[in-house]
């Protein structure tokens, strides 16, 4: 196995997790500065400024499986470097809200589809023994770019006055333009190549590239998987026959987002400065989160292939019940900013190494080739509707002038703690785990062949 192309490849596409992770956060630093520009009321500025990305996300999850299932991985993967690109350059020369969250929404889409097709394409071109920490990467680089977005607006805070959040946002066209021209070296997926196209010839030319030792019967495995699948074809995905994987998929995703992950980090800089901390200190300590953030997603990454998912889960699990019911405790008692900042960095050590090392990893492994990118797509669109409700209905909590909680946020973390009992539940119960098997045989479970 040619480990140097295997990872070469993961490295070129899980960039677009940078890009990711980067354009999700860095709304942060122009939160406060829109706010005061446009002078929009909460309800407009949680929709149109704060999520209006996400739900670009979402669109981009739900229709992404349908490109990267017709016209392959790797075309798909380039076009969202285009949107990534147009995005970046559109937000930072908006002089309007409406225009500002039009180039947003492409950037979500961006975002949404990459949730969808990365994971698909790496996981394809894995093998078992090291899938997991070649897909993890994609939240490795995720996580990278939320801490050079967090290092960015901390950097360029004060640079040009009121137009600071111009900057902070135009940036990430550079990195977008850079990943778009990359992904030309990029193969397609040969899974994809026999599933869709009946390529064997290519598939085996990729596969032999890719350094499989038996590379027919690499490629015979694969489609036997497929005739099994076929045998079934009359079944709808949403049919009883895709049950098991398709709640997978769901839970994992919606506990993802009801641990308050994108909450606390769209809102960072927010939330600590009700805490007490200033401004830029604020901003300054939203480093710390992307710091730890990197940190412990090299762990996840570690561990993923050696513990396995469902034990990441259940260590993450534990760690997000400890510091979110602490977080409520700094908030309801007006505790020191200190003791409030170090238990937002355990939930986000808790995050990375838990949920961050592993839905991604999750999505990509439990569902059969031929609607893997179908599966991947429901699970990032449940994913992305959570994640952009909470997000746009934050202000309405939290607005310092008209936020119904905003002298209460602990019944926002009490409430994320509670969620969190749930979802250690629901994986000692019904997470299986995935370490070490085969996408074939993980179909096979998962389907009932």
């Amino acid at each position: 196995m040619n480990k140097g192309k295997l990872f070469q490849w993961s490295v070129v596409a899980s960039l677009a997790g940078f890009l990711f992770g980067f354009d999700t956060v860095v709304i942060s630093g122009a939160n406060l500065p829109i706010k005061e520009l446009w002078h929009t009321t909460p309800l407009f500025h949680g929709f149109f400024i704060m999520s209006m990305a996400l739900w670009g996300t979402v669109a981009g999850a739900l229709l992404g499986g349908i490109p990267t299932e017709i016209y392959g991985r790797k075309k798909v993967l380039f076009w969202i470097g285009i949107l990534y690109t147009v995005s970046a350059i559109g937000t930072a020369v908006a002089h309007d809200p409406y225009t500002f969250s039009f180039f947003r929404f492409l950037g979500g889409l961006g975002i949404g589809v990459s949730s969808v097709v990365v994971p698909t394409y790496i996981s394809e071109i894995s093998t078992s023994k090291i899938r997991g920490r070649l897909v993890a990467m994609y939240q490795f680089n995720i996580v990278f770019g939320i801490l050079i977005a967090f290092l960015s607006n901390y950097l360029l805070k004060g640079f040009q006055g009121g137009n600071d959040w111009r900057w902070m946002l135009g940036v990430a066209g550079i990195p977008s333009f850079l990943y778009t021209i990359m992904v030309f070296g990029l193969p397609e997926s040969p899974r994809w190549l026999i599933t869709r196209k009946n390529d064997k010839v290519g598939a085996m030319k990729i596969l032999d590239q890719m350094g499989v030792e038996n590379v027919v019967l690499e490629v015979n495995t694969i489609m036997a998987g497929n005739e099994e699948v076929d045998k079934n074809k009359n079944s709808g995905f949403f049919s009883g026959k895709y049950r098991k994987p398709i709640m997978l998929a769901f839970m994992i995703a919606f506990f993802n987002q009801l641990s308050g992950i994108n909450f606390i980090l769209y809102y960072a800089p927010e939330i600590l400065q009700k805490s007490g901390l200033a401004a830029k200190e604020s901003l300054g300590n939203s480093i710390a989160i992307g710091g730890i953030n990197l940190i412990f997603t090299f762990v996840g990454l570690y561990l993923i292939d050696r513990v396995g998912r469902k034990k990441l889960l259940i260590i993450g699990s534990l760690g997000y019940i400890l510091s979110l019911a602490m977080v409520a405790w700094c908030f309801y008692t007006s505790a020191d900013p200190a003791i409030l900042l170090s238990f937002l960095l355990l939930f986000i050590a808790s995050h990375a190494i838990g949920q961050g090392a592993v839905i991604w990893v999750f999505l990509s492994e439990i569902f059969p080739n031929k609607i893997r990118a179908l599966g991947q797509s429901f699970g990032a669109s449940v994913h992305w509707v959570f994640a952009a409700l909470i997000t746009q209905f934050t202000p309405v909590f939290l607005d310092d002038k008209k936020g119904i909680l905003k002298d209460k946020p602990y019944v926002i973390f009490s409430f994320f703690a509670v969620m969190m009992i749930f979802q250690l539940i629901w994986v000692v119960s019904k997470v299986p785990e995935t370490k070490g098997v085969s996408l074939e045989e993980i179909e096979v479970k998962m389907v009932g062949h």
